[in-house]
């Protein structure tokens, strides 16, 4: 097995202004319409790029995505989505709702397909007015392809346990539990992939990245080789991309508004409606 840490310091988000911008993106869908495939804010603004293709608007089976065009005309509602230039491969995609309970937990599933790749990524938020924790799988295949072409992953965020790690003092060890797992699968390997955080003197987050890889069954001896063999490059793109992904944070944190109340909520529509 191969081990990987690499930890890095990043701007805290406000866990009050998230909660709150969580709380006031459901509660817009929550108060949404459908009219002719469209989906209406409470205000009428349609949200751009979203159109319910099949069933009924947030009901558990409810189908959306972008209705394609054809001669300049939109598709008919519930047609695959097809996107790309002219003489690319076409890659349909739609997003179905499989459960909205926004006092409980909110569900969606993406698909996505193409001639070499299909995708499914599902989605389960708990308690999404105040997000509780997050949910993500991953399971991917080339429909032409065997075993080989097949991956799958799954990934869970207490969001509890995150804020209770950051509430800790700076001086304390670090949370004996990640609060964010990840795992992924492949015939010829598995990886575990942990993140914990805890606060820095001045406020910001000291967040810590393990990523662990092992070949599976009889695989194990080379995948050991060969980790070994390949060791210093792949620790460097672990801590390059660890790197990256914080700089992607900083440029996130930058953009959002610092707003609060009505003056969010708005904001936040704004942001949903604009083409």
């Amino acid at each position: 097995m191969a081990r990987f840490e690499h930890t890095v310091t990043v701007a805290a988000l406000d866990r009050h202004w998230f909660e709150e911008a969580a709380g006031a993106v459901v509660d817009l869908f929550e108060g949404s319409r459908e009219q002719g495939g469209a989906i209406l804010l409470p205000d009428g603004r349609p949200i751009h790029g979203l159109r319910l293709l099949k069933g009924r608007h947030l009901q558990p089976g409810a189908r959306y995505g972008e209705a394609p065009e054809e001669d300049g005309k939109p598709g008919a509602p519930g047609a695959p989505v097809a996107s790309g230039p002219a003489g690319a491969p076409v890659v349909r995609e739609a997003t179905v709702l499989r459960e909205w309970r926004p006092s409980r937990t909110v569900e969606v599933e993406s698909l996505m397909s193409e001639e070499s790749l299909a995708v499914r990524v599902g989605v389960r938020l708990r308690e999404p007015r105040t997000p509780r924790a997050l949910e993500v799988s991953l399971d991917g295949h080339n429909p032409k392809g065997g075993s080989l072409y097949r991956f799958s992953g799954r990934a869970g965020a207490d969001l509890h346990a995150w804020w209770a790690a950051l509430d800790r003092p700076s001086s304390a060890p670090p949370a004996a539990r990640a609060p964010v797992v990840g795992r992924a699968v492949h015939r010829l390997a598995k990886a575990r992939l942990t993140v914990t955080p805890r606060p820095a003197n001045d406020g910001s987050w000291q967040v810590s990245v393990v990523l662990s890889v092992r070949g599976r069954w009889l695989l194990r001896p080379v995948a050991a080789v060969a980790l070994v063999l390949v060791r210093k490059p792949v620790e460097r793109g672990f801590r390059e991309g660890v790197d990256s992904a914080a700089e992607e944070w900083a440029g996130m944190l930058a953009e959002l508004p610092s707003l609060h109340g009505e003056a969010l909520r708005a904001q936040i529509a704004d942001e949903l409606t604009a083409s």
